[in-house]
């Protein structure tokens, strides 16, 4: 009899049971799920430095989450809930989470104090060379044009019943930058963090995918056969006083984007200023890849079953996707005008490289010429735009949260 109720007990206490009351169910679809983007992430090779971890993070939380008050869940809804609502008797601070949450609610307060998505903008400003937006300032207006989807997605949003907030959180996805989707989703809307996160990745990856149809349907092939001149030379001087000046003037505009902006310049003056070179080496190398660790497992650990098997998850990633192909077609159409006033001069390909995804996006438009014109070589051209549009994603995050904080 002692062995039976033993062996009851143990059962009781393992996890397999809780897959058969409480709507186990669904944490058994959302680890089906996190096997998905596992495959998706190693074998297709999507994202892989954050889906991997993202997946895995998604795979811990629902195999150890017995119910939102369990000692045993590494990721605890029910502290974070009492975390984001100060009216609340319970109330809980950082303090209480770091003494009663597990250790993915401990990784968490990184992304929820908005820690890892700055040190990730830090880490891509000392591995971004702005010399091609320098050269050519009139990327910015193709950075600008791409910010067209973060927008039209957000009225969309509003129209299908979500709020202000998350609204503002879904319309950023069309960005094409994870760690600003991110930032922004933690302050306005952290109960979407989950589906807006793994949106935001995917679609990022699958640049190769989405934007050639579109660049091909919205361009002629006499457009997309032009060679673009060579842009000058941009001096040290220039490099070190780029990012001084634009730290300056984005956040003396918008305050609120000072930890995307002041870390993504940073990081990009440790890069240029001669003087720094272990410094720029370690936030490229070592600190990217250790907040890469965090940042992804903790996101992940806001996909608990729960919260991420709605309806709503199924509007963020048609939103996300038509967000996502919408800042590609204002990068485009703005592109071809600047060919027509340019007299031919203007290769509107390199519109598509306004999304803030360096340097796939980039990478794209290089190819897609290449395939028009052989001898083409827009890489570098693309580069403005692509890191104009890492620039104007921060200041529409930051306008947005000005807005609606």
């Amino acid at each position: 009899m002692d062995i039976l109720e033993t062996l009851k007990t143990l059962w009781n206490d393992s996890g397999f049971q809780s897959f058969f009351v409480d709507g186990g169910w669904k944490n058994l679809i959302m680890i089906f799920i996190s096997c998905i983007l596992l495959y998706l992430g190693i074998k297709k090779k999507f994202e892989p430095l954050l889906l991997v971890g993202i997946a895995f993070g998604c795979l811990l939380v629902n195999l150890s989450y017995f119910g939102a008050g369990s000692s045993d869940a590494l990721y605890h809804m029910d502290l974070w809930d009492k975390f984001l609502d100060p009216s609340s008797d319970s109330y809980h601070s950082y303090g209480a989470i770091m003494a009663h949450g597990g250790l993915l609610d401990i990784l968490y307060i990184g992304v929820k104090a908005g820690i890892y998505p700055s040190l990730i903008f830090m880490g891509v400003g000392a591995m971004t060379d702005f010399g091609p937006l320098i050269s050519n300032p009139k990327s910015l207006l193709l950075g600008a044009a791409a910010q067209m989807g973060v927008f039209l997605a957000f009225f969309g949003a509003v129209c299908l019943g979500f709020s202000g907030n998350q609204a503002a959180s879904i319309g950023i996805i069309g960005g094409a930058d994870g760690p600003t989707a991110i930032f922004l989703t933690t302050r306005l809307a952290p109960e979407l963090l989950g589906p807006i996160a793994i949106a935001a990745y995917s679609y990022m990856a699958l640049i190769p995918m989405i934007q050639p149809p579109l660049m091909k349907l919205l361009t002629t092939k006499k457009e997309r056969e032009v060679k673009m001149e060579q842009t000058r030379v941009v001096s040290k001087t220039e490099k070190i006083i780029f990012p001084i000046i634009v730290a300056m003037f984005v956040i003396l505009l918008l305050p609120s984007t000072a930890p995307l902006v002041g870390c993504l310049m940073l990081g990009n003056l440790w890069r240029e200023c001669g003087v720094t070179e272990r410094l720029s080496d370690t936030v490229q190398n070592a600190l990217m890849n250790i907040v890469t660790v965090f940042l992804g497992i903790s996101v992940g650990a806001t996909t608990a079953a729960e919260r991420f098997l709605s309806l709503e998850t199924i509007k963020i990633i048609v939103l996300g996707l038509t967000a996502f192909c919408f800042s590609t077609v204002g990068g485009l159409l703005v592109g071809k005008i600047m060919y027509k006033l340019s007299g031919g001069k203007i290769n509107p390909l390199i519109g598509s490289a306004g999304v803030s995804a360096v340097p796939m996006a980039a990478r794209v438009s290089q190819m897609e010429g290449q395939k028009a014109n052989p001898s083409n070589f827009l890489l570098m051209h693309a580069m403005g735009p692509n890191v104009a549009g890492v620039i104007g994603s921060a200041i529409a995050a930051g306008f947005l949260l000005a807005v609606f904080k």
